[in-house]
């Protein structure tokens, strides 16, 4: 048995990361990110920026999916796991100090008369937490989402997902589950009046939806909605939470609050694994009051010392930067600059989004140029624009970005509220470069293929 030590994985070559994620993790993936050239292996990262094993540094403009609003490895993050290192990190039979500050601390933070938190690891987790909050404190069994959602994989979490190629393969998923259109109050209504739904869950805006913003007012009206009908409204902030749109959290843009708050990414300061769902004293109670149903819904790993640790110090040095103006200020700089963009350049189709949460919509291909770029070349075009372009902000310019999960043709600006304004300029050059060499889809997808033709005839050099 050749068992790899902490040494011998550092100083895997790049050839070496793809061949073992291709042996035993998820060969598919390896595959389209080594095909895209964005298979590079990363050995140091501070602030915004990343090194790779050649030396060569990138702008972090996909900023962990909304999980590194401070960037990378903020120093606030490590001291205080430095300051906890020799404590216990996990005692189920005790009460965590570090847990009690931590919901503390959110008691004070999130919007209105929200009180007690559920600690667990992950955005997905919090969904599942708050589904199954909601059923145990009204009784009831359905729930109703959005189409275009995301909120997560996991059972009940891709339950109310908006999207039908995550579904299929794991159906049948959990029953009772209805989904309307986004943004539409009209629709919402209709099924709350049914008077079975234990929970609307929605996103302030829709991330992997592609950047998605619903008229204004929508949410009050969903909120508003719900207490007329007696369903709780869950609101799934795992991305937009902790200064990313502009506030601390979005829903406070609306007045809004919800009867369950979903979180996670951030939380961690972009190093611990932690999420929670927050919900009130009241709500609480009639789920989990007292000692027989204490134990109902618990996690191992939620609430550990680390990462409560790193979710006080996140907490504390996005309201001491005042990271939610930082995000606002920049975001109306960025999205300025790319409205430019759009209005120069067919190629791009729309721009969207509100503070650090950018989408960058690409026009379809079509006549001429959709039959021209046949073969791999139109399955990349036709489905994956955003991947098109991300390889071409990473290879050449050395920006990291990524499409949404359920829009391929959108890639996401999400960088860390840290970015500085020269930074974004950076990024609205590189775009501006890329838009001006490739003016019509064509051109976008042969460069496209000219990278999967230059990866596929790619040496063994260990290098690469």
């Amino acid at each position: 048995m050749d068992l790899l030590k902490i040494e011998e994985a550092l100083s895997l070559s790049r050839e070496q990361v793809v061949e073992f994620h291709k042996n035993y993790l998820n060969a598919g993936l390896a595959g389209m990110l080594k095909l895209l050239d964005l298979d590079k292996v990363f050995v140091r990262a501070a602030g915004v920026s990343v090194w790779d094993t050649e030396g060569r540094e990138y702008l972090d403009f996909l900023g962990g999916f909304g999980a590194l609003n401070l960037g990378h490895n903020h120093p606030a993050v490590l001291a205080a796991l430095e300051k906890v290192r020799p404590l216990p990190n996990l005692i189920q039979s005790s009460l965590g100090a570090l847990a009690a500050a931590l919901a503390h601390n959110l008691a004070q933070i999130t919007p209105g008369n929200l009180q007690r938190s559920f600690f667990c690891n992950s955005g997905c987790e919090a969904v599942e937490g708050a589904l199954k909050l909601a059923r145990a404190a009204t009784g009831r069994k359905e729930f109703i989402s959005c189409h275009n959602s995301f909120h997560g994989k996991s059972f009940g979490a891709l339950s109310v997902t908006g999207r039908e190629k995550y579904q299929q393969p794991f159906e049948p998923l959990l029953p009772g589950c209805t989904a309307v259109p986004f943004g539409d109050a009209r629709a919402l209504a209709y099924e709350l009046k049914k008077g079975k739904a234990a929970a609307f869950i929605v996103e302030p805006i829709q991330g992997e939806g592609g950047i998605n913003l619903p008229p204004a007012g929508y949410l009050a009206q969903a909120a508003n909605l719900c207490r007329q009908y007696g369903t709780l409204l869950i609101v799934d902030e795992v991305q937009t939470g902790f200064g990313r749109t502009g506030t601390m959290f979005a829903c406070e843009q609306e007045g809004v609050v919800p009867d369950i708050l979903c979180l996670a990414k951030s939380l961690g300061g972009g190093i611990m694994p932690i999420g929670a769902c927050v919900t009130t004293d009241e709500i609480w109670k009639k789920a989990y009051g007292g000692m027989e149903k204490a134990l109902l819904h618990t996690s191992t790993f939620g609430g550990n010392t680390w990462a409560a640790a790193a979710a006080i110090a996140a907490i504390q040095v996005i309201r001491e930067e005042n990271l939610p103006a930082a995000a606002k200020e920049k975001g109306d700089y960025f999205l300025q600059g790319l409205q430019g963009l759009k209005e120069r350049f067919p190629l791009v189709k729309d721009v969207r989004g509100r503070g650090l949460l950018i989408g960058l919509e690409f026009n379809q291909p079509g006549g001429l140029a959709a039959r021209l770029s046949g073969g791999l070349t139109d399955r990349l075009a036709g489905e994956y624009t955003g991947s098109l372009v991300a390889g071409e902000l990473l290879n050449k310019h050395g920006i990291i970005t990524a499409y949404t999960l359920n829009n391929p043709n959108v890639i996401r600006l999400e960088p860390p509220l840290t970015v500085t304004y020269e930074q974004i300029d950076k990024v609205l050059g590189a775009l501006e470069d890329i838009l001006t060499r490739h003016k019509g889809f064509f051109s976008m997808a042969a460069s496209g293929a000219g990278v999967v033709i230059r990866t596929l005839t790619r040496g063994k050099n260990p290098r690469q």
